[in-house]
């Protein structure tokens, strides 16, 4: 079966990060980021020429995640399998994620059941992630696809300083 992931905006809720636009070229203490815990929306966050898909197919692009519309998905090209590399613009804390179904579930046999993660790790191809152990999997089933699901909290403690993140969909 062919693999459709869809992703809700907000994508990736999480802690901001940034550094204030005032810092200082060189030399001196960088001026302190305040942390206020809030939650924000990711998505702008997102440096969308960077990301990639490995095995798209091209009717379903990886660029279709990124419109809001639930109609519209990434859809493999071959198999199950899929990999999605997401960049961010900057240094981020991700605290949780929420990833939708399809076309509102029309076609649950092509969601996603297993969903590996990795942080910060450039150029994963389909051989690496089977060497490289994850920093963290998500078992998923069709209630925690559903638009009005709770968004998918992750080990907190692994996502601190994230700069892309690599979503292996290794089946449906």
């Amino acid at each position: 079966k062919k693999q459709i992931i869809k992703m809700a905006t907000p994508m990736f809720p999480g802690m901001g990060g940034a550094m204030p636009p005032n810092m200082p070229a060189q030399g001196g203490p960088p001026p302190s980021v305040s942390d206020d815990g809030k939650m924000i929306d990711l998505l702008s966050k997102i440096e969308k020429a960077q990301c990639y898909a490995r095995n798209e197919a091209s009717s379903f692009p990886m660029t279709n995640l990124f419109i809001g519309d639930s109609r519209l998905g990434c859809k493999s090209d071959a198999d199950e399998q899929l990999i999605l590399h997401i960049e961010f613009t900057e240094f981020v804390k991700v605290h949780s994620i929420k990833l939708t179904e399809f076309n509102n579930g029309l076609d649950p046999e092509l969601n996603p059941t297993k969903i590996n993660l990795y942080v910060n790790r450039e150029n994963l191809g389909f051989e690496d992630c089977g060497d490289v152990d994850p920093t963290h999997v998500l078992d998923l089933t069709a209630a925690d696809l559903k638009s009005s699901a709770d968004p998918i909290v992750l080990r907190f403690v692994k996502f601190q300083r994230v700069k892309s993140i690599t979503l292996f969909i290794e089946d449906n």
